[in-house]
């Protein structure tokens, strides 16, 4: 592959190819001559038949394509996902599917054979270069600092994550009590929930710091494949059955993470309860003073939010479950801040430069409408989020969820946060914060 730019890996187009073939050819005959004039005019249709094949090529393939991310390239390891391509108004639409999950990218730069686009919500980029029936290049997350480049390839007329050679598959429907990285210090639980349609299988893991999203894959005789995709994580799940009916597997974020799993069938297994991971430490009324997307500064004292029920959403735009979170909460919000309830985001972005901060806040206010304060804190991670509100014992995840009275006292946290992937657990989430506000109203 030829670059023009080799520190943004950005592919040489086809017509600046063409350019370069065209000087090498003028320069190959003698000027002056018959022999030049003819020569030249071969050259220029030669090359104007290459021009139309060149731009048919470098058509983008309407409908369906497998894209492959290379992980681990020496291990061979792929995380696998599909997406759609569809022309309206002669403008390419790529959607990209999890499961029940879509995502829409709409806003695609194509210049002759490179093509640029920006996932949305998420501070991530794809650079390809295009070929007949092919797409080649990297995908760049910028939210993170290492190991962020990815190389990226995707086939046209492709439409299942992996190939399929057993006619025989396991069952691995249910409810299964997972353990990550196990017999080690960093051992953690999580909850399996899997659910299979012939050789399809899909479903999550639900843990304490919130879930894994909508994975989507096959089986394939004892083995599972599941892959998910959002544009700020890269998930890769396998597993095997083994004689006793249990799991070993292992896990993929990325290409900066993986971790062996065990997971044995349990339908009595439950987490902690999430209000019960976060202490308030404080009695005294919760107090913070940020700017907002907009770019002025609010504080909890503000009359606004005198004598109303506020929910305080400790979060950043990165984060795919307070993606979730704040499409629920925009919804909450339309029903429930006439009944005087606020809802406050504190970002606590993965940038420390306000500007690109609050660009990549307002991307995620606007793709959800949300009409709640978001408030840009400047600051980065789980322990400045910590520092920033003693009133907590800690900040375990993102997000985490502060309910207040209408004297600004906690009165509950919650931590993590059960996405609509999790099914029952989604629902269950839901009623308990509604019935709760309802009593903080009252």
């Amino acid at each position: 592959m030829i670059y023009a730019d080799k520190n943004l890996n950005t592919p040489l187009t086809h017509s600046r190819q063409i350019k370069i073939i065209f000087n090498h050819k003028q320069s190959a005959f003698p000027q002056g001559t018959a022999f030049y004039f003819t020569s030249m005019k071969k050259v220029i249709i030669f090359i104007a038949a290459i021009i139309v094949n060149l731009q048919a090529q470098t058509q983008i393939a309407e409908g369906m394509w497998r894209g492959v991310l290379k992980l681990d390239a020496k291990k061979q390891i792929d995380l696998p996902f599909i997406f759609n391509v569809f022309y309206a108004d002669g403008q390419p639409t790529f959607t990209i599917f999890n499961a029940e999950e879509t995502i829409v990218i709409d806003e695609i730069v194509q210049k002759g054979d490179s093509l640029f686009f920006e996932m949305p919500v998420f501070d991530s980029e794809f650079r390809l270069q295009l070929f007949p029936g092919m797409m080649q290049g990297n995908w760049i997350n910028h939210a993170r600092k290492d190991k962020n480049i990815i190389p990226f390839e995707a086939t046209y007329g492709k439409s299942q994550r992996w190939p399929v050679a057993s006619l025989i598959r396991s069952n691995f429907d249910g409810k299964w009590e997972a353990t990550f990285s196990p017999g080690t210090p960093d051992s953690s639980k999580a909850i399996g929930l899997f659910k299979g349609n012939k050789q399809i299988i899909t479903g999550t893991f639900l843990t304490e710091t919130g879930d894994y999203r909508y994975l989507d894959g096959v089986v394939d005789g004892k083995n599972f494949m599941m892959s998910c995709f959002d544009g700020s994580h890269a998930f890769l799940f396998t597993g095997t059955m083994d004689e006793n009916g249990c799991i070993n597997g292992m896990f993929y974020s990325g290409a900066h993470f993986q971790e062996k799993w065990i997971g044995k069938r349990n339908p009595k297994f439950e987490l902690r309860d999430p209000y019960s991971i976060t202490k308030s430490v404080k009695k005294e009324p919760l107090e913070f003073s940020y700017t907002n997307a907009e770019g002025k500064k609010v504080s909890l004292s503000d009359p606004k939010f005198k004598d109303k029920v506020i929910i305080v959403q400790i979060m950043g735009s990165w984060c795919p479950n307070c993606m979730d979170e704040t499409a629920y909460l925009s919804q909450l919000y339309n029903t429930y801040e006439k009944k005087g309830v606020e809802i406050i985001a504190l970002a606590y972005e993965k940038t420390e430069n306000m500007e690109k901060a609050t660009k990549n806040v307002m991307r995620l206010k606007t793709k959800f409408g949300a009409q709640y304060e978001f408030l840009i804190t400047g600051l980065t991670g789980r322990e400045n989020a910590q520092k920033s509100l003693p009133w907590l014992s800690s900040v375990s995840a993102f997000p985490t969820t502060l309910y207040l009275n209408k004297k600004h006292e906690i009165v509950k946290i919650y931590t993590g946060y059960n996405g609509p992937a999790t099914g029952t657990a989604y629902l269950k989430m839901k009623e308990s914060i509604e019935s709760l506000l309802n009593e903080l109203i009252k």
